[in-house]
């Protein structure tokens, strides 16, 4: 019979015709027959089986060895018997010890019929050792799939005690090499059941011996950890762990990351294998274990792994997003590695450039996936933005890409960024950052925020940028009994000639700090600003006594008495006069004050104030004109600010006074626009408030600089609660109250006043209306009448005849910015470019610098952007626009520079002298040596570092050569294929472009 059926099968009969006699013998198979018949019939079905070169042959096989082990159990017993199965497994079938690729199928279906056998229990005891030795031989993705299906069909074939563990180790091993080497998407399905065959045995085994899971874990972490010249391991791996019981992740965690056999190395090798396991596409539960092992490095304060490995595979973990098979690990992966990155924006910056495409690819899939990956992403976003604000310019293009998404409250932003942050204090991470970094391409240098420091940082960088405040300061002399002004000088010097990219303010911090404020919390730019001066200025002062006390021992020269009788370095720079004048409305006396201010505090107008027409400008008679009637003789000064006054009525006009004015935007050679028709710098009794350009454009309900100026210097009425003692009068009468400038200031600095107290709440509270910010300014000073007949002949400062005001203008150079709700939180940075005397419309006329067009002077002289350690290029739109884009981001202290004319000259002409000594002279010879040692230092640094990080890098883990997600996309934008899973496509070349 055995030759009849060989005969038919290696006939050249079609298949059709070979089953009808195949059958024949399969039903004459089941009568009883002779051994010696049942030995060749079952020799030849192995033979078909394990070498038959056709799917046919095989099938031919299995069905005449199914029937012989079930009609003819006793000769299949003893056919199937414990010798051959050694020799099929160690030396191959046949004379040649061929090596079938069915032999382990072989024996799972010969093992059902002989499981009741008395054999039984020597042939389980030959596989329990087999199998073990086959594992060891690391066998291909098949061949252990072919292994796992026999033991978890036969459980009893599976190796028991140290055996067991041993196996356990050695199929990890095996996982751990498995590689798909084909793309098609029906290897890839293939491969990946192949993987979960293999798994699912160790969760069979796991399950009925738990002892066995640490042992198997430590196996897969010293894969993983390995730092040897090798192939990566399969991140076939994260289909071992996903069985793993959750209830066992913290002491495994907690056991890995407190090993000190461990090192930084190995275990930053092991968390970077972990994460490219986000990709894995059946894997369960690998989110849950790669955010534990970050947590537990976090605990254990291993900062400088997390660092690498997050800012080495934050942008893998991201791309992974595309696909909706991986998503939902890759978010929470995401989600964790951005939220506890919150000493650095560095994690998150490197992700700016991909995220508008994400975004307009998840939109364009259009599934719930996507819908709610969409708004996960926007929420992290915008934690993002509130964590690290201070870069609009980079930002812009994200917001634009989220602003239809939902935005989450603040509450949710800081109970997210509050859980999840790797430590609490700050300075723990102080050491980690800035990370090995070049100087900013923009020539300047950076400070370290040392916890919440970034409002003194603001001011500095903003003081800085006052290059004649700064040159001064740079020209001081060695050993000048001003200990803070000396550390601002240092401060300053390093500054401008140190090689880092950023420095460390502590030393002037600590000098600087106002005692009232609490230590790593944030303050007000403003009040530290007031508090600065006011100590430098006071500091100076107390030099000045000590200088009277010295000179009247005759100890002093000239020259150096010279020095001394001059006004403080504050008050040359900063210091600015201001008359205060009160009336009494019953006598009509008026009494007056004049007083020092170092800057100007600008409250807002009540909202009820409306504005004129499409003006950015408070019209006259709403912001509180002064009332001054134009006198009938154009050249009389008008001395007092009250004379034939009265209150304006609802429709009436107020004969108009000096105001505030601001040069507008204007192209090259056009002349001025004002709102109300008259050129700027006209007579500005009849002119009061003058806009033109984007300054006309400005919302109905917006508000300007101009406006705020305006509101403070208008008139204020005290009555009732807040009525004037009249000494003339002896007792309280209604009065107004009117403040002039007498002396404008080199450098005017104005604070907003955003901040206010809310008894409602009991809390202060923030005003986010966005303020337009003229790059030009023109203040009315207040002149003496003695000095109003030669201004007007000289015609200097813009000073109008008989109006008893001249005009002093000031360009826009720093403005810090405040972003956030809160005067305690938030986080400021600052705008800032040089301010010189070079007017780019060519030289003087008559003594009178030419007007510049503002568009020339933005064009012509370049902004920076100062946020900490970061520091970039920028321009006045985006200082104009933040507001817009950013709305708590708001400004909130402006810098304005003075142009040179007839009250400043002297001033000026000294600080022009004192540049060019600066440009000539160097810093004295502590400051220069102390420069230089640490330029060297941080050139020694650079190179440690470089070869640390070098070796950091090398030693970080490869993606396995059939990773190849989204990098190909990079080249190919129009392309479908690149974001074709999120457009909705799911062919195999969207499959594999995830996997392998």
């Amino acid at each position: 019979m055995d030759k009849i059926l060989e005969a038919v099968v290696m006939s050249s009969y079609p298949n059709n015709v070979k089953q009808g006699l195949v059958r024949r013998v399969i039903e004459a198979a089941k009568q009883p027959m002779d051994s010696e018949q049942c030995w060749s019939m079952l020799e030849l079905s192995t033979k078909l089986y394990l070498t038959g070169d056709t799917k046919y042959k095989r099938e031919i096989g299995k069905e005449v060895l199914e029937v012989y082990g079930h009609y003819h159990p006793e000769e299949f017993e003893e056919f199937f018997n414990v010798r051959f199965l050694l020799s099929l497994l160690q030396e191959g079938y046949g004379p040649l010890g061929k090596r079938s690729h069915y032999v382990l199928d072989y024996i799972q279906l010969g093992l059902q019929f002989v499981l009741e056998s008395p054999s039984a229990n020597n042939i389980f005891s030959l596989l329990r050792i087999e199998v073990l030795r086959k594992v060891c031989e690391r066998p291909s993705p098949k061949q252990c799939a072919k292994i796992s299906k026999l033991l978890m069909q036969h459980p009893q074939c599976i190796p028991t005690g140290k055996h067991q563990l041993l196996f356990c180790q050695q199929l990890i091993r095996c996982i751990g090499q498995f590689q798909c080497v084909s793309e098609g998407e029906e290897e890839i399905m293939e491969f990946l059941e192949q993987v979960n065959k293999v798994s699912g045995l160790l969760q069979r085994i796991w399950r009925t011996q738990t002892s066995a899971i640490l042992p198997s874990l430590k196996e897969l972490f010293t894969i993983i950890s390995s730092t040897e010249e090798q192939e990566a391991p399969s991140n076939a791996l994260a289909s071992v762990v996903q069985f793993v019981p959750l209830e066992l992740m913290d002491g495994v965690i907690r056991n890995l990351t407190n090993d000190d056999s461990i090192t930084d190395v190995q275990m930053m090798m092991a968390i970077g294998r972990m994460i490219d396991w986000v990709s894995w596409p059946l894997g369960k539960n690998i989110d849950k274990w790669i955010i534990a092992l970050l947590k537990g490095l976090a605990a254990v304060k291993k900062f400088s792994i997390l660092i690498e490995v997050t800012l080495s595979k934050i942008e893998k973990v991201f791309s992974k997003l595309l696909y909706p098979i991986v998503r939902e690990g890759a978010l929470s992966v995401l989600q964790y590695m951005l939220l506890s990155f919150q000493h650095s924006h560095e994690a998150f910056h490197l992700l700016l450039p991909h995220i508008p495409r994400l975004v307009a690819s998840l939109k364009k899939e259009d599934s719930n996936s996507a819908t709610s990956s969409l708004e996960q992403l926007a929420e992290l976003i915008h934690c993002m933005f509130f964590r690290f604000s201070g870069f609009p310019d980079l930002y812009e293009p994200v917001l634009e890409a989220v602003k239809a998404l939902p935005i989450p409250n603040e509450d949710r932003i800081k109970h997210l960024l509050g859980q999840n942050a790797w430590t609490s204090q700050k300075n723990e991470l102080a050491c980690f950052y800035p990370r090995l970094a070049s100087k900013s391409e923009t020539g300047k240098i950076g400070l370290i925020n040392l916890g919440n420091t970034c409002y003194m940082n603001s001011i500095i960088q903003s003081l800085f940028m006052a290059s004649d405040f700064r040159h001064s300061v740079l020209n001081l002399t060695e050993g000048n009994s001003q200990p803070l002004m000396t550390k601002l000088q240092w401060l300053f010097a390093f500054l401008e000639h140190s090689q880092r990219p950023a420095i460390s303010p502590e030393s002037f911090l600590s000098a600087s700090w106002p005692p009232w404020f609490t230590p790593g919390a944030q303050q007000d730019c403003s009040e530290y600003l007031k508090y600065l001066l006011d100590r430098l200025h006071e500091e100076e002062k107390t030099g000045k006594r000590i200088y009277q006390k010295l000179k009247e021992s005759s100890l002093m020269s000239q020259a150096v008495e010279h020095h001394y009788l001059n006004k403080t370095l504050i008050e040359k720079m900063f210091g600015g006069k201001m008359m205060t004048k009160i009336r009494c409305l019953k006598c009509l006396n008026v009494s007056s004050r004049e007083e020092a201010f170092t800057d100007l505090s600008l409250a807002f107008p009540p909202s009820d104030r409306n504005m004129c027409g499409t003006t950015s400008v408070l019209p006259v008679e709403e912001i509180g004109a002064q009332f001054i009637e134009p006198p009938e003789n154009a050249g009389q000064l008008m001395g007092s600010p009250w004379i034939q006054r009265k209150a304006p009525m609802a429709g009436d006009h107020a004969a108009p006074t000096v105001s505030v004015e601001t040069l507008g935007f204007q192209e090259p050679g056009e002349a001025a626009n004002p709102i109300c028709g008259n050129d700027v710098g006209v007579d500005a009794a009849k002119d009061p408030v003058s806009t033109s350009g984007e300054q006309a454009h400005a919302p109905k309900d917006s508000r300007s600089v101009p406006d705020l100026i305006n509101y403070f210097l208008s008139p204020e009425r005290l009555t009732a609660e807040n009525k004037y003692h009249c000494e003339k009068c002896a007792s309280l009468q209604d009065a107004e109250k009117v403040a002039e400038l007498t002396e404008g200031p080199h450098y005017l600095i104005l604070t907003l006043l955003r901040f206010s107290f809310d008894p409602r709440t009991m809390k202060r509270k923030k005003i986010l209306d966005n303020i337009s910010i003229p790059v030009v300014l023109k203040l009315p000073i207040l002149v003496a009448p003695e000095e109003t007949e030669e201004v007007c002949r000289r015609g200097k400062d813009g000073a109008a005849p008989g109006s008893g005001f001249m005009t002093v203008v000031y360009d826009l150079c720093s403005v810090v910015v405040h972003s956030g709700i809160s005067s305690e939180s938030g986080h400021y940075y600052c705008y800032s470019r040089e301010c010189t005397d070079t007017v780019p419309h060519g030289q003087p006329r008559d003594g009178v610098p030419k007007q510049a067009s503002d568009k020339q002077l933005d064009f012509e002289i370049q902004w920076y952007l100062f946020n900490d350690t970061r520091v970039s290029f920028s321009s006045f739109e985006s200082v104009s626009n933040v507001t817009s884009f950013f709305p708590k981001d708001t400004a909130y202290v402006l810098f304005y520079r003075q142009r040179p004319g007839r009250q400043s000259c002297m001033l000026h002409e000294a600080l022009a002298e004192a540049g060019r000594l600066h440009g000539e002279l160097s810093l004295h010879k502590d400051l220069m040596e102390a420069i230089s040692k640490d330029n060297i230092l941080f050139l020694q640094e650079q190179e440690k570092e470089a070869r640390n990080r070098a070796a950091y890098i090398s030693a970080l883990p490869k993606s396995p050569l059939w990773w190849r997600d989204l990098d190909r996309d990079k080249d190919d934008d129009s392309s479908s294929g690149g974001c074709s899973p999120a457009a909705g496509g799911g062919g195999s070349s969207s499959f594999h472009g995830l996997v392998f």
